[in-house]
């Protein structure tokens, strides 16, 4: 990416010198607030010891409060220089280790603690500022000692207390006085930064596109796929409310399977009424077994959770987790957000990357299991305690799957905590298999359990990247965030995967393929309802319909449907019907013998665009030549002129009146593809024949097969393991693609036919999260204590 021009750095400076500005000014109020708490508590009752520490901090106050002042706008400025951390200490060299002093956890800890008190203010306002910075200085994220960050701030004031000889004790004592002024003043600081920048012209409505950038080559990634949303907290509209691009119902009563490539909503996203989801589920295909076996799973859970805990569980909303829990779910989210908690570590190509590998899963679990520790101590009822402990061992589930590579498995670690801020808002987490957050981290392991794809491992770990700091920028936001990060992941496969290796070229011809099938199809439908009011003759009918439709469709794939040469050919049906009708009058007849040769060499050519022999060719120009020579001396009524112009005018615009659906089989083969597009397809292989007519249940199977998803493909007699990497636009073929680069084309029949013959079998029986529940419902089996202690 291109440095910023030096407008744009000097706008995003200028910003950072109002909010220092502001925050500068706040400092005198905050200084006379602990003045005043300090005074406060001289007077109260207590131990001796707590009697004296309160004076000592009194007295310290007095003597160091104007050094505390002064030395915290210096570092404030000195923040706005460069090299220079967040307590305004010269950078240390990347990659040196250092000693960390004795109580500099502790410190941190007092400086996050006001950060968060900040947070819950200002997130909204801070959220703006960021990307709207971001946006400036073409960054992905704010460096971590930014000092538009609150933990900066708060890291300042507690640094600089303790440099100007007061302790960590009597900061205790104004802690409570600090944050509602810090959180007030900031909110404020953020707020003018914000109207600088707006007035300034730098976003004036922040683009959701910003928020969720999107890889490189993806389709997606354009101006014309930017649907303006705001931010949380009046985040709108967001997915699944009227207006959002793409968005689809949160609140629908889809039923997500538990069976791989099966996660999309359930039925009902396919256009599939409850009659139809009712028949499935009470079937005997394989999806309706796996979704038995999955909503057993779920069941079960909930019922031991109903059992042991209580009916908080029954309910669709809980009350918001006690004020403790709150602060420690704060802490550990901003340790991780700043990098702290052990769990930044990724295997992004680029600069600064990092392998990773089972030592770095296994230090990520380590910090998991402290954290969940951390947070049940913090609980303060059995449903918090309970949804902690859940939620922890469904983690160390996923984190302990070999088969997802270690270096998404640490960003998957990351995601623990956000998701327990819904399991606790939202306990319906635990038994709705249709849940966002369950879907998304579902889509996203069946995605990377083959990772050597024709999508390198790079770009894939690039777009969970993204999605794992999108959830963690916008924790407050919750399941509309989940939701909206699926509806991106799913967008991301289904253009990204047909765009990579040898499927970009192949689904280009699979898309012209179904093309001109459909219109095959399509124009013999329409082209029968033009001649039924028509009297023509059953040769040149027949020729219509077994040929020239054919003709029409390759033309307009070839060359466009409103390209010359196209309408050219459909000139050639409307003045091939006019020359078999019936010619009483003289100059009629002139009119036919000269116009004889042409018509006859433009329906050669018209033939040889679908490959035609020379034989074959003139098989048909010979059924239409004696044709037309019974009309010539056929004394019967001919077709009205007024007909003529109409069914001419209806022909040159024959694609207006297609009917949107009714396509069945394809009659495809490698030699007809090749004929259609011109394209070697030596290394795409037409499966169109293998298994049995499917039921409805298996084809209803096959509608809901998700991009991205892992299959065994057994055909001819060699088991190959495919990924589905593009559906067509109809829903007509299927493309699979081998590590190698192979390409299987599937009609959607076909695959309906294979699923129900065991051809095609999904790599895994259970999605990530059912078979997680299950691990946490065997544990908890064996030791159902745990669950609250």
């Amino acid at each position: 990416m291109s440095p910023p021009d030096q407008h744009v750095s000097s706008l995003a400076k200028q910003a950072r010198e109002l909010f220092v500005v502001h925050v500068g000014r706040a400092l005198p109020e905050i200084v006379k607030a602990c003045d005043t708490r300090l005074t406060s508590v001289l007077d109260q009752a207590g131990p001796a010891r707590e009697i004296q520490a309160r004076r000592d901090a009194w007295t310290a106050f007095q003597k160091n409060q104007t050094t505390w002042l002064n030395q915290s706008r210096k570092s404030l400025q000195r923040t706005l220089l460069p090299r220079f951390s967040n307590s305004g200490n010269p950078v240390s060299v990347s990659g040196q280790l250092e000693l960390v002093a004795e109580g500099a956890i502790d410190d941190q800890i007092l400086a996050s603690r006001l950060a968060m008190q900040v947070l819950d203010r200002s997130s909204t306002e801070l959220n703006e500022l960021r990307l709207r910075v971001q946006h400036l200085e073409g960054r992905q994220e704010l460096p971590r000692g930014d000092v538009l960050l609150p933990d900066v701030i708060a890291r300042i004031l507690v640094d600089q207390w303790l440099d100007a000889h007061m302790s960590r004790e009597a900061w205790g004592l104004v802690h409570d006085a600090v944050s509602p002024i810090l959180a007030t003043k900031l909110h404020e600081a953020y707020k003018a930064a914000n109207e600088f920048l707006v007035s300034s012209g730098v976003m004036k409505e922040i683009d959701l596109q910003a928020l969720v950038r999107r890889v490189p080559g993806s389709r997606s990634d354009t101006p014309a796929a930017a649907g303006r949303r705001d931010l949380p907290p009046g985040m709108r509209p967001v997915a699944g409310q009227p207006g959002a691009a793409g968005a689809t119902s949160t609140g629908a009563p889809n039923s997500a399977s538990g069976f791989p490539g099966s996660g999309r909503s359930g039925p009902h996203s396919s256009g599939m009424g409850v009659q139809d989801e009712t028949r499935m589920m009470t079937g005997t295909s394989p999806l309706a077994r796996a979704r038995m076996r999955a909503q057993g799973v779920v069941g079960r859970l909930k019922r031991m959770l109903i059992d042991r805990v209580g009916g908080d569980f029954e309910a669709t909303h809980v009350m918001p987790p006690s004020p403790a829990l709150q602060q420690a779910m704060q802490r550990s989210s901003f340790a991780a957000a700043s990098g702290n908690a052990g769990l930044y570590i990724t295997g992004s190509s680029g600069p600064g990357a990092v392998y990773v590998d089972g030592a770095h899963v296994e230090r990520a679990a380590n910090v998991l299991r402290q954290r969940t520790a951390e947070l049940k101590q913090a609980a303060s009822t059995p449903t918090e305690k309970a949804t902690i402990e859940v939620v922890a061992l469904m983690f160390q589930s996923i984190l302990a799957e070999e088969r997802i590579p270690p270096s998404v498995r640490v960003w998957f670690a990351r995601l623990q905590i956000p998701v327990l801020r819904v399991a606790l808002a939202e306990p319906e987490f635990f038994s709705a298999l249709q849940h966002p957050a369950r879907r998304l981290i579902d889509r996203m392991g069946s995605c990377v359990m083959g990772f050597e794809s024709n999508v390198s491992s790079a770009a894939l770990e690039a777009e969970i990247k993204r999605v794992v700091q999108v959830i963690e920028q916008y924790p407050e936001t919750g399941r509309r965030v989940f939701q909206l990060v699926l509806d991106e992941f799913q967008k991301f496969l289904s253009t990204y995967l047909s765009e990579q290796g040898t499927a970009s070229r192949f689904v280009s011809v699979a898309q012209q393929v179904e093309q001109k099938e459909t219109l095959s199809v399509q124009y013999t439908i329409e082209l029968r309802k033009l001649l039924d009011e028509v009297p023509v003759r059953d040769e040149v009918r027949d020729f219509l319909f077994k040929v020239w439709v054919d003709v029409l469709a390759v033309a307009s794939v070839k060359y466009g449907l409103r390209h010359e040469e196209t309408a050219a050919l459909k000139q050639v049906a409307s003045d091939l019907l006019w020359a078999a009708s019936a010619k009483p009058n003289r100059n009629d007849r002139a009119r036919v013998i000269q116009q004889l040769p042409g018509l006859l060499q433009r329906l050669r050519q018209g033939m040889g665009l679908l490959g035609f022999p020379p034989g074959l060719q003139d098989q048909h120009i010979k059924s239409v030549s004696d044709t037309l020579a019974d009309a010539f001396m056929s004394r019967t009524e001919a077709i009205s002129q007024e007909s003529l112009d109409n069914l001419s005018e209806r022909l040159a615009n024959l694609e207006d009146y297609l009917p949107a659906n009714g396509v069945g089989d394809l009659d495809l083969d490698n030699e007809s593809i090749e004929m259609i597009t011109g394209v070697d397809a030596g290394n795409i292989e037409v499966i169109n024949q293998g298994g049995s007519q499917p039921t409805e249940a298996m084809r209803a199977w096959a509608v809901e097969l998700q991009i991205g998803s892992w299959f065994g493909l057994d055909h001819n007699g060699k088991l190959n393991s495919v990924q589905l990497a593009w559906r067509s636009e109809r829903g007509q073929l299927y493309l699979f693609v081998t590590n190698g680069g192979r390409c299987f084309l599937v009609q959607a029949n076909r695959v309906a036919a294979y699923l129900q013959a065991g051809l095609l079998v999904p790599s895994e029986e259970e999605a990530l999260t059912v078979r997680a529940t299950r691990d946490a419902l065997a544990k908890l089996d064996a030791n159902p204590e745990r669950l609250l202690n």
